[in-house]
């Protein structure tokens, strides 16, 4: 790593802020992409009623809340490019942080207060609460339905965001927007329909206010932010001589694409290269069906041929020939037109971000949440495929190596660490191939919308599963590989 020589600091008087933005899940991704924008913003003299709040409702919140407190809410942001070159700079944009179950009075304050104009989200993408089959927002989620039964002292963002917004309506306050900025296509549309569905839940009025007069923008968010390390704390103190107890490492790509959709004032995001439009779902689609789904498609592959750090992984001809073929043969197709988008130029960009070494981004953080994540990034690839006569077989392949991962254990004998909301599941059900139903992967309907009744995926499926059990996952991609290759050239005609 070539060290910078100098740290960019913020420019702007940070005491005359307001926080007209209200954060629920400030991690490292919120501080490398929201944050980073607003910090553009206000070196330009702008959005100085637009500075950050954060707002946190789980127990691992606070070591965030006391970590940024101490720090007058600053940290670093080190980007670090492909050619091992870094920027580093302080990020000012966060100017207080509320942990909802020390103070829910502030917190509420806070979220009614006419200052408070956009109220954002990165809880992840199963931080929504609904069945991943049905749709339907979970009213018996046991925190969710104590919010519903004593709306007044909420504990979850729904019950938050709905009590606010009902103080807001009954003081004649105009309602904030609710922004999410999750890896969910449509994630607008989505939170809309589950804070409706939670208001209704407590008032059938208060739903319908909220439908009508709430905006909830698309949007799709993109850079890739490992998690924080001890290694990189030590690199700051070490190298720039000062502590910083949870600096965000990042890498040198930066997009966001949001609809132009408010319920009142709004930042001028587009100042500083926000991609501000009309219709998000082009570039949501592209995002989750090309970058986000190609990291499921090194993870299992990867973890189980033993790389850790993902720029190692993506080395690897056989993943990174793999990840290519996926994309241009299986993602592509189900794409939207995008008239300003080279999408194989994006596909040769995405393998460049992912063989940059300098971010140290590991295929574990990949692996994590899968049950979350694969129904939303390649499920629709494949039903999309499979609606329209396309190939399903390295969609297939990327389900097979989730299951072979799913079982717990390496090709060495070595126990895997499934980190998943919904682990047991998800490992009982590996578990359960390994006897008479070598389906049983694929027959949880939460996950896999009946795709275990589909022979065209579940040939290919389950040619994949059984060579990762005889012959392990390199030999595997590279057999897939040569067959697709072999069928590909001219003089097998």
């Amino acid at each position: 790593m070539t060290p910078s020589r100098t740290i960019t600091v913020p420019g702007y008087d940070r005491l005359g802020l307001i926080a007209g933005i209200v954060h629920f899940g400030v991690g490292g991704f919120h501080r490398a992409h929201q944050a980073v924008y607003l910090d553009d913003l206000l070196k330009r003299g702008e959005a100085r009623d637009f500075a950050i709040c954060g707002m946190g409702v789980m127990p691992g919140d606070r070591r965030m809340r006391d970590v940024l407190r101490d720090q007058d809410y600053l940290y670093t942001l080190l980007t670090r490019h492909p050619d091992g070159t870094e920027d580093v700079r302080i990020i000012g944009s966060i100017i207080d942080y509320i942990w909802v179950p020390e103070d829910l009075r502030a917190a509420l304050g806070k979220l009614a207060d006419p200052s408070t104009r956009i109220v954002s989200l990165t809880v992840t993408e199963g931080g929504y609460n609904f069945n991943q089959v049905t749709g339907e927002y979970d009213l018996a989620q046991p925190a969710v339905a104590a919010d519903i039964e004593n709306p007044h002292e909420p504990s979850t963002v729904f019950g938050l965001i709905v009590e606010a917004l009902r103080m807001r309506r009954a003081a004649g306050v105009d309602p904030f927007t609710v922004m999410s900025c999750d890896n969910i296509q449509g994630n607008g549309d989505l939170a809309k329909a589950m804070f409706t569905a939670h208001a209704t839940a407590v008032d059938e009025e208060l739903g319908a206010w909220i439908s009508a007069n709430v905006a909830f923008p698309n949007s799709m968010v993109d850079r890739i932010t490992p998690a924080t390390t001890e290694d990189d704390v030590a690199y700051v103190r070490d190298r720039f001589g000062y502590d910083d107890q949870w600096p965000v490492v990042t890498e040198h790509f930066l997009q966001w694409v949001l609809e132009d959709c408010f319920t009142g004032p709004r930042p001028a995001y587009e100042h500083v290269g926000v991609q501000v439009v009309d219709d998000v779902t082009p570039y949501e689609k592209l995002k989750l069906r090309m970058l986000n789904a190609s990291h499921q498609g090194l993870c299992y592959f990867g973890h189980l041929a033993g790389y850790h750090l993902v720029d190692q992984a993506v080395s690897d001809p056989l993943i990174a020939d793999f990840l290519l073929r996926y994309m241009r043969e299986e993602a592509m197709p189900t794409l939207d037109a995008l008239p300003d988008t080279d999408v194989e130029v994006y596909a040769q960009e995405l393998l460049r971000r992912f063989t940059n070494a300098s971010v140290k981004d590991t295929v574990p953080r990949l692996c994590a949440e899968s049950s979350d994540r694969i129904p939303k990034w390649l499920v629709p690839v494949i039903l999309d495929n499979l609606r329209g006569g396309g190939q399903v077989k390295l969609s297939a392949a990327i389900v097979a190596s989730w299951a072979r991962y799913a079982e717990g254990t390496d090709e060495n004998g070595q126990p895997i660490r499934i980190i998943d909301n919904a682990e047991s599941r998800v490992r009982a059900n590996a578990q359960a191939q390994l006897g008479a139903d070598e389906l049983a992967f694929l027959r949880e309907p939460d996950f896999f919308a009946g795709l275990a009744d589909e022979p065209r995926f579940t040939e290919p499926y389950l040619e994949t599963l059984r060579s990762l059990h005889q012959i392990g996952a390199s030999r595997t991609l590279r057999a897939i590989l040569a067959r697709d290759k072999a069928k590909e050239d001219p003089k097998n005609d």
